[in-house]
C-alpha cells in the first residue's frame, strides 16, 4: 500500500507595478515608462505566463512635493488604475486586475459601478485595494477638500466596503435590478444600480496597513491583505493575530491571504546574489533618496548632511509640511528614536541607516534557495504568498517566471495550470452569499 503524501501548503503570487517609490531604478538603461501602456503589457503578460493569482496596480491622487515645488526624485505622472486594468483585461485571460482606490476621497455608488464595470470586462478578474487617504494635500484636489481623522478614515472606508457589497447584491444575476437605500454615518444614499451584479458577486477586497484599526478592518472586510514584515518572526505574528481575529466576524482562516510585499534578486551562485543585492540597494536609495527619507522623518531640511555621515542630531519637527504627498510618519520621534539606535549599534551613515531601516523583506540567493526560502515562509505560517515588487520596470519579473516558478511547481507548491477563471478561484476564496432584497 503505497502511503500518500500530506498536500504542501500553495503558494499565491501576485505582481506590484510599482508606483514612484525608491524600489523601482528608473534610472536603470533596462526601465520602461511609467505611462506607456507596453510597461503594463509585458508585466501583466509576464505574471499571467507565470501562473501569478494577480497584477497589483498603485494609484497616487497628487503629485509629491518638496518646499512647494514637485520632487524632481519622483517620476512625474501616473494613469487612473482601473482605466489601465480595463485595457490590460482586454491582453490577458486568467490574471486577476487589482486596482488601488481611494475609500476618502471615491463615493461608493461609483467605486461599485467602476468596480463591476472592471469584472465583468474581465469575466470576473477584478479586485479593490482599499486605501485610506491621509492628509489635507491630497484632499485639496477634491470637491470636499480637507481630510478626515484616523478613526474616520477607516470607519468610512469600511462603510464604503459594506455599501458597495449592499449595491453589487442589488441586481442579482440573472435577475430583475432592485432598488438599494443606504443610511449610515458617511452615506446616505438610495437608486438603482445601473450594473448586473459582478461575475464574482464581490470583486475582491484587498487591504493593506499595519494599525490596529487596520488589522481589524482586515479581518472583518478584506480578502488579502498586502502586508509588509522584515523578517519571518514579525511575518508569522502578523498571520496568527489577523487569523485569529477572523472569528469575530464569523469567518474562517482560510478565507483571508495575506501576502507581504517582497523583493527578490537571484544570481548564479549565493555570493553573486548578494553581490547584486547590495549594488540595487545603493541604486534605490541614492545619496539624494537617503536624504529624502531622512527629512520625511525629521521633517527639515537635511541638504547641508553629509549622506555618508552621522544622523542628525537634531529632534524632528512633527508639524512639517516640508515633504507632501507621501504618506505621513505617525511617529516621528520614535522613528528617529530606532534609526539612532540602529546607526550607533552598527556604525551606519544616514545613508546606511535608510538602507537597512527601510528595506522591505528581500528573497536573495540562487533560484533555488529562493524557492525553497517561499516555500518555508508559506509553509510555516509568515504568509499565505507574495506580492512580488521587481527593481526594474517593465522586465523585472522575467527572471523570477522562467527560473523561480518552474523549481516551486517541482516542489508542488504553485498551480502547473489555472483551475479556474476568476480571481476567487485563483485565491480559493468563497463566493460571496447574495445578501440583496427590496429596501
Amino acid at each position: 500500500m503505497t502511503e500518500s503524501r500530506p498536500a504542501r501548503k500553495q503558494i499565491h503570487l501576485a505582481a506590484h507595478f510599482p508606483g514612484v517609490n525608491s524600489t523601482t531604478v528608473w534610472s536603470d538603461p533596462r526601465s520602461g515608462s511609467q505611462i506607456d501602456f507596453s510597461s503594463f503589457e509585458h508585466l501583466a503578460r509576464t505574471a499571467e505566463r507565470g501562473l501569478f493569482d494577480f497584477f497589483f496596480l498603485a494609484e497616487g491622487l497628487r503629485l509629491r512635493e518638496y518646499g512647494g515645488r514637485i520632487h524632481d526624485l519622483d517620476v512625474v505622472g501616473r494613469p487612473e488604475s482601473i482605466t489601465v486594468l480595463n485595457a490590460l483585461a482586454a491582453v490577458t485571460d486568467r490574471l486577476g486586475l487589482a486596482a488601488t482606490v481611494s475609500a476618502t476621497f471615491n463615493e461608493p455608488y461609483e467605486l461599485a459601478r467602476r468596480l463591476a464595470s472592471l469584472d465583468h470586462l474581465s469575466g470576473g478578474r477584478a479586485a479593490w485595494n482599499v486605501v485610506t487617504s491621509s492628509d489635507a494635500f491630497t484632499g485639496a484636489n477634491f470637491r470636499r477638500g480637507g481630510f478626515l481623522d484616523r478613526a474616520d478614515r477607516y470607519t468610512r472606508a469600511a462603510e464604503a466596503v459594506a455599501t458597495a457589497r449592499e449595491l453589487w447584491d442589488s441586481w442579482p444575476a440573472g435577475g430583475e435590478r432592485r432598488r438599494f437605500a443606504h443610511a449610515g454615518p458617511h452615506f446616505r444614499i438610495e437608486g438603482e444600480v445601473t450594473v448586473e451584479r459582478p461575475p464574482q458577486g464581490h470583486p475582491v477586497v484587498i487591504q493593506a496597513g499595519d494599525s490596529d484599526e487596520g488589522r481589524e478592518f482586515a479581518a472583518s472586510a478584506a480578502d488579502v491583505v498586502f502586508s509588509r514584515h522584515s523578517t519571518p518572526e514579525a511575518g508569522r505574528a502578523f498571520h496568527a493575530d489577523v487569523k485569529r481575529r477572523l472569528a469575530r466576524y464569523g469567518r474562517r482562516p482560510e478565507d483571508l491571504k495575506i501576502m507581504p510585499g517582497v523583493t527578490y534578486v537571484l544570481g548564479d551562485t549565493e555570493a553573486e546574489a548578494r553581490e547584486r543585492a547590495a549594488l540595487i540597494s545603493r541604486q534605490q536609495i541614492s545619496p539624494q533618496n537617503a536624504l529624502l527619507a531622512a527629512e520625511q522623518v525629521w521633517g527639515r531640511d537635511l541638504s547641508g548632511y553629509d549622506p555618508d555621515g552621522p544622523l542628525p542630531d537634531v529632534d524632528p519637527d512633527p508639524e512639517s509640511t516640508l515633504v507632501q504627498g507621501r504618506v505621513r510618519i505617525a511617529d516621528p520621534f520614535a522613528v528617529a528614536a530606532r534609526w539612532r539606535a540602529l546607526s550607533e549599534a552598527k556604525g551606519l551613515s544616514i545613508r546606511e541607516t535608510v538602507i537597512e531601516a527601510t528595506a522591505r523583506h528581500s528573497f536573495v540567493g540562487t533560484p533555488e534557495s529562493v524557492a525553497a526560502a517561499l516555500e518555508e515562509h508559506v509553509a510555516t505560517d509568515a504568509a499565505d504568498g507574495f506580492i512580488l515588487i521587481p527593481h526594474l520596470t517593465p522586465g523585472g519579473l522575467d527572471d523570477f517566471v522562467d527560473r523561480v516558478v518552474p523549481l516551486l511547481q517541482e516542489r508542488g507548491v504553485f498551480r502547473t495550470e489555472y483551475a479556474g477563471t476568476t480571481l476567487r478561484s485563483h485565491l480559493g476564496l468563497p463566493a460571496p452569499v447574495w445578501k440583496g432584497g427590496t429596501p
